[in-house]
């Protein structure tokens, strides 16, 4: 499942014009540079791409526009994460024909159904389509847990290969990636070189929208053996990730604000995200400038 859908995997921002419109050809554009990047997998719709606020033909037409740019170059996973099993089901049929590689489904909010419910909701959605599909556990958005002993229960299915493992449950992951064969995903940018280094699939990343190429060096160094270089690569990306993920405003908002300077597809974001002030978005530039400058 990792050669299949890649190990540095971005969670790509959904590019609007100014007027709030869906850029197709922005996204494109951006798409083409993140695999040019290092990325070997893109997730479209996913948190990151705003998929509260776009309507399902957008995420039809997002994941046709981004398959025609990269066409077999990299893996496309669709976020079709909905709090109702028969929408999300449609979704996951719509993602499929778009041409789609795999799915990401994050458990039902709002309605905090319990464990046997979430269960059941996954192994109905992983029944619609022949595609993988990847359990995204993000509890402080859901509200709800998938919780480790769902999680094994899941692992059964065929179709049901991959983990985006937001849950910050350290202990739990590398339980599960013991008693399963399931491709164990960072979802936090914090995790990435952590998760991988106890057999971790690899990352979805936020931070990959701005920085694709360092932290995909961060897993090629792990790889080539040299443990401290991607130890070193990784702490030296810790506080534009800090400043991207954990400064008070949502990763879309300040990935979007910095894309912005550096001049490559982003645009706004949807209401009722607001867009960085002029100092947040100084900070992140600042910091980005400094991680590329380093050479380290």
């Amino acid at each position: 499942m990792t050669t299949l859908l890649g190990r540095s995997l971005c969670a790509m921002i959904t590019p609007f014009t100014r007027s709030g419109a869906l850029d197709l050809d922005g996204a494109q554009d951006l798409a083409a540079h993140l695999v040019a990047q290092g990325c070997d997998g893109l997730v479209l719709s996913g948190t990151t791409g705003e998929s509260p606020t776009t309507t399902d033909a957008e995420k039809a037409a997002l994941i046709a526009a981004v398959r025609e740019a990269v066409t077999d170059r990299a893996s496309i996973v669709a976020g079709i994460g909905t709090p109702d099993t028969r929408h999300t089901a449609d979704l996951a049929r719509e993602a499929e024909k778009a041409g789609a590689d795999g799915l990401l489904v994050v458990a039902p909010y709002y309605s905090r159904p319990p464990q046997d419910a979430i269960e059941a909701h996954f192994r109905e959605v992983a029944d619609t389509t022949g595609l993988p599909l990847v359990l995204y556990d993000v509890p402080f958005r859901t509200g709800t847990r998938i919780e480790p002993e769902t999680i094994l229960r899941l692992a059964a299915h065929p179709r049901i290969a991959a983990v985006k493992d937001c849950s910050n449950d350290f202990l739990a992951a590398q339980k599960i990636l013991a008693r399963t064969d399931l491709a164990y995903y960072a979802g936090c940018d914090e995790h990435n070189l952590a998760l991988y280094a106890v057999g971790g699939a690899g990352y979805v990343s936020t931070v990959a929208n701005v920085i694709p190429g360092h932290l995909r060096a961060v897993l090629d160094s792990f790889d080539a053996g040299d443990t401290t270089r991607a130890a070193r690569l990784q702490q030296r990306a810790t506080p534009l990730i800090e400043e991207i993920m954990s400064a008070g405003l949502p990763g879309t908002v300040t990935a979007k604000a910095l894309l912005n300077t550096l001049n490559l597809p982003a645009g706004p974001v949807r209401a009722p995200l607001r867009t960085a002030d002029r100092g947040t978005t100084d900070r992140l530039h600042s910091l980005y400038e400094s991680l590329i400058t380093d050479g380290t």
